[in-house]
């Protein structure tokens, strides 16, 4: 048990899948995990522990933002000894060089927070996966015949901003979409030499306002959702 967790030491897994949203985390658990368990529910955010073809996995929410996955990840990796996180969620696309639905691996994430300067002394502005989860998840997608597309990714704290233009940070680091939890995943586990990895469904394009309608998102999210679990019992 730690302090934002409740689950106890064995409940969770060695892989950890982690959506931001606690329901999202609840539906892989009902539709994919067998023998699955609620290991924790403190504040609403559902951990829940099962097995898929055989490996036993957790999927647990995130929350939003870098202060959130930064706890749950850190606790995830230092008290309950868990080796690999992949962060699945969604984008805006800065660019319409982007598609909605498409699906990307993150190689980079660039950032302006101070979140790793001051947390590990990371002084970088753009963190890298870390360990062999990336490869893995190009792996698992040609397996599947999906295309998925290895980016860069802008990782901001501001959902909603005064300035239309594309920050300079993710110009500088060819980020052509934006989200707001895969830069603290990165900084947390290359301090902790942990594996990391961030799948993510573009469901937004920023310069024209299309967007996946909440009726759409579920069968949207679940080619990302399976081939999080394809890659997560590669571990």
């Amino acid at each position: 048990m730690s302090v934002h967790i409740s689950a106890k030491k064995g409940e969770i897994a060695k892989t950890v899948l982690m959506p931001g949203d606690p329901l999202r985390a609840k539906y892989i658990a009902d539709n994919y995990l067998t023998d699955s368990k609620l290991v924790s529910k403190t504040r609403n955010i559902f951990f829940y522990t099962g097995f898929y073809k055989g490996k036993e996995i957790t999927v647990g929410a995130s929350g939003m933002g870098f202060p959130s996955i930064g706890i749950y990840s850190f606790e995830l990796f230092t008290e309950y000894e868990v080796d690999t996180i992949i962060r699945i969620g969604t984008c805006g696309a800065y660019t319409t060089d982007l598609k909605l639905f498409d699906i990307l691996n993150v190689e980079n994430a660039a950032s302006e927070s101070t979140y790793a300067k001051f947390a590990w002394g990371i002084e970088e502005d753009a963190i890298s996966n870390q360990g062999s989860a990336f490869e893995k998840i190009n792996e698992t997608a040609k397996e599947l015949n999906l295309t998925v597309k290895a980016t860069n990714i802008h990782s901001s704290d501001i959902f909603y901003r005064k300035d239309p233009a594309v920050p300079e940070i993710a110009v500088k680091h060819d980020c052509p979409a934006v989200e707001m939890e895969a830069f603290a995943l990165f900084a947390n586990a290359k301090h902790l030499r942990k594996n990391a990895a961030t799948i993510l469904t573009v469901s937004d394009i920023i310069p024209t306002h299309e967007q996946i309608s909440a009726d759409e998102r579920e069968m949207a999210l679940r080619k990302m959702m399976e081939l999080s679990l394809e890659t997560a019992i590669k571990f």
